[in-house]
C-alpha cells in the first residue's frame, strides 16, 4: 500500500493547538518527502488558520478541525480549518503601527489560492488553502574511490576516461588463486581488476543502459 494522501486531526481550543497543528504538518510533510521551503510556508499558512479559528466565539467544547491533503497531480498541498462559528474571514488592512490583522494577507502571500466554504453539516465554515508542493531533490552522491570488489551493479564507474555503468559484477580466481573482479559495462569490454584495485565510483550517478549489441550488416 502506497503513502495516505490525507491527515485529519481535531485539536481542543487552547493557545497549545497551535504548535501542534504545526508539529504535526512538519511531520506529514516531511514523510512525504516535501522541501524545506513547502515545509516552511506551510506551517506558517496553517498556523494563520487555526489561530483565526481559535479565535472565533463558540462554545468552549466545539473542536477546530485540520485536514492536511496531498494532490500529486497538480502538485499541491491543501490545508483545511473547519470551526463552529458563523461569518467569513475577510482580509484586513492594518496601519504601520497596528501589530495584528496581517494573518490573511500572510496566507493570501504565500498560498497559490484559498478561499472559505460552508461545511457539509450546515454549521461553522472551513477556511482553506493550496500551496505548492516541491519535493525533495536528493544531491548527487560526490565521485569516491573504493576497492573493485565493492562495486555493485548500477553503479557509475570511472574508467577509460569516461563514466560508465556497471551492468554486472563477478568474482574471477586466477591460476595463483588470486581473487580478481570482472565488471560488465553498458559500453565497450568488462573491466577486470585485482579486487582491492582502487575505482572511481558514483553511486548516484548514469542510469543503468543496457549493453550495446553488434549485430552484423544485412
Amino acid at each position: 500500500m502506497g503513502e495516505p494522501n490525507e491527515v485529519a486531526f481535531r485539536l481542543t481550543r487552547r493557545h497549545r493547538s497551535v504548535p501542534r497543528a504545526r508539529a504535526t504538518l512538519h511531520a506529514v510533510l516531511g514523510d512525504w518527502a516535501l522541501s524545506q521551503t513547502t515545509r516552511d510556508e506551510a506551517e506558517l499558512v496553517l498556523s494563520e488558520l487555526v489561530t483565526n479559528a481559535l479565535r472565533v466565539r463558540v462554545p468552549g467544547d466545539r473542536q477546530v478541525g485540520v485536514r492536511i491533503v496531498r494532490v500529486p497531480e497538480e502538485p499541491l498541498i491543501r490545508l483545511e480549518v473547519s470551526d463552529a462559528g458563523a461569518g467569513r474571514p475577510e482580509i484586513q488592512h492594518p496601519g504601520e503601527e497596528e501589530t495584528g490583522g496581517r494573518g490573511l494577507m500572510l496566507v493570501e502571500a504565500l498560498s497559490h489560492r484559498w478561499g472559505v466554504k460552508e461545511r457539509a453539516c450546515g454549521i461553522g465554515k472551513t477556511v482553506w488553502a493550496e500551496l505548492k508542493a516541491q519535493a525533495v531533490v536528493p544531491e548527487p552522491t560526490p565521485p569516491a574511490e573504493v576497492p573493485a570488489a565493492m562495486v555493485l551493479p548500477g553503479h557509475s564507474v570511472r574508467v577509460w576516461g569516461r563514466w560508465l555503468t556497471a551492468l554486472g559484477v563477478r568474482g574471477d580466481l586466477d591460476a595463483d588463486g588470486v581473487l580478481h573482479v570482472v565488471i560488465d559495462l553498458n559500453d565497450g569490454p568488462a573491466l577486470r581488476v585485482h579486487s582491492r584495485e582502487p575505482l572511481i565510483v558514483r553511486k548516484a550517478g548514469a542510469p543503468v543502459l543496457p549493453r550495446a549489441t553488434e549485430t552484423a550488416p544485412g
